[in-house]
Parts: structure tokens; sequence; C-alpha cells
């Protein structure tokens, strides 16, 4: 069941961040801080300080879709503006599940139109790669942005449309 260009989420000026969250290292003892907001010009920014303090090094936001129905072969094209770093993107097709299927982001300072394809991301789980397939399922329930470079940092990736194709 493939549709051509489903918006999953475009930030402007009127969006609802409703189903956005952020996660930092908070929950295990760090002191990392994340924060989603919506820029001036209506973009969505993804912003804050990555700490190594406490066994530290981690903030992510996750956006919760209404269960969206997927192929594994299908490709999701993010709009985006980092700042220059390593940034993951993140995939779950089942919020209960304990692995997120992932690839890395090298941002350039500039906007850019990047290009997934679901089956190349591969499963991992607290920062270990697994033993198992690469994304292969029907369903998307969570995705989002990760930066954990094993540095201190701050940090800023600004987004403007998430679709799939």
């Amino acid at each position: 069941m493939t549709y051509s260009h489903r918006v999953i989420f475009n930030f402007n000026e009127n969006a609802s961040l409703q189903n956005w969250e952020t996660l930092d290292d908070v929950v295990m003892g760090g002191r990392s801080q994340g924060d989603i907001s919506l820029s001036p010009q209506g973009h969505g920014r993804f912003s804050g300080s990555v700490s190594l303090e406490n066994n530290g090094g981690f903030s992510s936001v996750r956006y919760s879709p209404a269960n969206l129905e997927v192929e594994p072969q299908d490709q999701i094209k993010i709009k985006l503006k980092g700042d220059g770093k390593r940034y993951q993107f993140r995939v779950k097709h089942d919020q209960q599940a304990y692995e997120s299927y992932i690839t890395y982001l090298e941002t350039t300072g500039e906007w850019e139109e990047i290009t997934i394809v679901l089956n190349d991301l591969f499963p991992t789980f607290r920062g270990k790669n697994l033993n198992q397939p690469n994304f292969s399922h029907n369903s998307i329930q969570q995705l989002g942005f990760l930066i954990a470079n094993k540095k201190a940092e701050d940090f800023e990736l600004l987004i403007d449309k998430i679709e799939l194709i």
C-alpha cells in the first residue's frame, strides 16, 4: 500500500508539538537537556546541551504518528538544517519494542534534503548494534532524532518537513 509523498509532519508557525516529546539522559541520572520548539520562522527546533556528567551523553526528541503504514522499501525524506554535528534518525515499529532502527545523519550547517530507505535502518538498543535484520516492518509508531557524540556539546537541529515517499 504505497502512496506518493505522504507528509508525516510539516513544521510551520501553526504546528502543534503535542505529539513530540524530549527524552534525555536524565532518565539515567545524566545532566543533558534538550527541547523541541518552533523557531521564529516556524521550523522545528531540537536544541540543547549534551553533558557527560553522571555517565550521561544523549538527548533525543520523539514523535508518535498515528500508526503510520509503511513498506520496508519506502523512503523518508527530511528537510533539515543541522549545525555540522552528527545525529541519529530513529524509528520504532512498535512503541513497546526495545530496539530502535537507526541511521546517522552528518549535518552540514546548510539546509538539505536527506532521503532514507527504511530497510537500510539497522537495529540498536542503548547504543549497541543488535544482531537482527534491518527494518522490515509495515508500520512506524515512533520516529525521532538523537544526539550522542560522546562529548559535551551544545546542539541545534532545525527541521522543516518529514515525508514518506
